[in-house]
């Protein structure tokens, strides 16, 4: 069975996102171009910024349509990453809450797309 290892994101500008998540997940991109930019991320999984206007075929609904997601192993260290990306600028469009699934926040990138930190909850 295959699974997938890249996800991708439609950005307004490739250069910009590129910097932005360099910044957030502390490694530089493995592949830049003004188009697209790639982070190699835990366990094979690739991490592509697409340049929304040469996405072929034409994607319905743009940029800002996506959601990372972030498991942390406790409700301190998301108290502590809401405060972190708080001092790094980072658009917050859900303070920490508890949800069903955990204890959780969103944060925005310069695209819109969500960047939700959370920790599970405890069996």
């Amino acid at each position: 069975m295959q699974h997938p290892n890249f996800l991708l994101l439609y950005v307004g500008s490739p250069t910009a996102s590129a910097a932005f998540y360099a910044d957030l997940l502390g490694t530089q991109p493995v592949e830049a171009s003004p188009t697209f930019a790639m982070f190699a991320l835990e366990n094979g999984m690739m991490l592509g910024l697409w340049a929304q206007d040469t996405v072929a075929p034409k994607a319905a609904g743009g940029a800002g349509g996506g959601e990372l997601a972030f498991a942390v192993e406790s409700d301190a260290t998301v108290n502590e990453r809401h405060l972190h990306w708080i001092g790094k600028g980072i658009v917050i469009a859900q303070a920490p809450t508890r949800m069903d699934f955990g204890y959780t926040f969103v944060g925005l990138d310069p695209d819109g797309h969500r960047l939700r930190v959370f920790a599970p909850n405890q069996p």
